[in-house]
């Protein structure tokens, strides 16, 4: 128990200083529910947000005659806009992620942290999360965090991993986080299969710097997280070109598949402050696609 107390507690120290997330839906579907979260914007609700004058398509009754009689012009009052959305998070468990440089965080411990922090954000502000593969379907509420919690803190026995896309509801959101290193087409499958359902959301890619920067040379041993894949050279500074090439390519790739499926794509480093990811999370899933 102590695993996943710790990581909610990492998760809301990150969350705290941020403001509610609030996730735009892009289609009101029957996954869609009336929720006690405002969107500070004008529409269905029952919470006030602001008094405006009133327009001649607004029918006598909606008028506020007690604010109206304090002034030479009628008001109508707005109420805020109330959607609880369905999020889904996919965040990796596999081997890869457990890699670190120096005293950074293993890319596994950000990428759980970032993905419960924006759950936090997300149930704060009304909206129902959970995660993908039918392992938690969404709900709110503090318990939800917890189990979330839980379910991060266990470990897969697989070099990479791979999105899941059962569980979906259409037209609901959803972030995948990982370092995408792996067989890039599950994630070609996972985000074609959510662009048919008419699921948007983001692909956060978590890397340590050490795999941006290639610092090897001379006699190299190369090993996967699991031990299941090694390799040997006498020459890395003579890999790292092709190596830096291959990143660059995956990057382009994911992009590219961001883009045509609607989604936003971004990469984190483990030495880039945790909160720079949220913020950027917290505008992508914001996004209207």
């Amino acid at each position: 128990m102590t695993a996943p107390l710790n990581l909610r507690a990492d998760a809301e120290s990150l969350a705290a200083p941020l403001p509610a997330l609030l996730a735009e839906a892009e289609h009101l579907a029957t996954t869609v529910l009336l929720g006690d979260h405002g969107r500070r914007r004008a529409g269905v609700g029952d919470t006030f947000w602001q008094y405006r004058p009133a327009q001649p398509t607004d029918a006598a009754r909606s008028i506020d005659w007690r604010r109206s009689a304090r002034s030479d012009s009628n008001f109508v009052q707005d109420k805020e806009w109330q959607i609880a959305q369905s999020i889904l998070l996919w965040v990796d468990q596999a081997a890869s992620m457990g890699f670190q440089s120096g005293d950074l965080p293993t890319k596994g411990n950000r990428a759980r942290m970032l993905g419960l922090a924006t759950a936090i954000l997300l149930i704060r502000g009304g909206e129902r999360v959970g995660l993908t593969g039918l392992r938690l379907p969404p709900r709110r509420g503090e318990a939800q965090i917890m189990q979330m919690a839980q379910i991060l803190s266990e470990d897969s026995d697989h070099d990479y991993g791979a999105p899941e896309t059962q569980g979906m509801l259409p037209h609901s959101r959803a972030l995948f986080i990982s370092d995408f290193l792996g067989d890039i087409a599950p994630v070609e499958e996972a985000l074609l299969r959510a662009a048919d359902r008419g699921v948007r959301g983001a692909l956060l890619q978590v890397l340590d710097p050490q795999e941006e920067d290639f610092p090897f040379d001379g006699r190299t041993i190369f090993t996967s997280m699991t031990g299941a894949l090694e390799h040997e050279t006498l020459k890395a500074g003579d890999l790292k070109q092709r190596y830096l090439d291959r990143l660059a390519e995956r990057k382009d790739s994911l992009t590219h598949l961001a883009r045509t499926t609607g989604w936003q794509f971004q990469t984190h480093h483990t030495g880039q402050p945790a909160t720079t990811a949220l913020l950027w999370l917290y505008g992508a899933l914001e996004r209207r696609t």
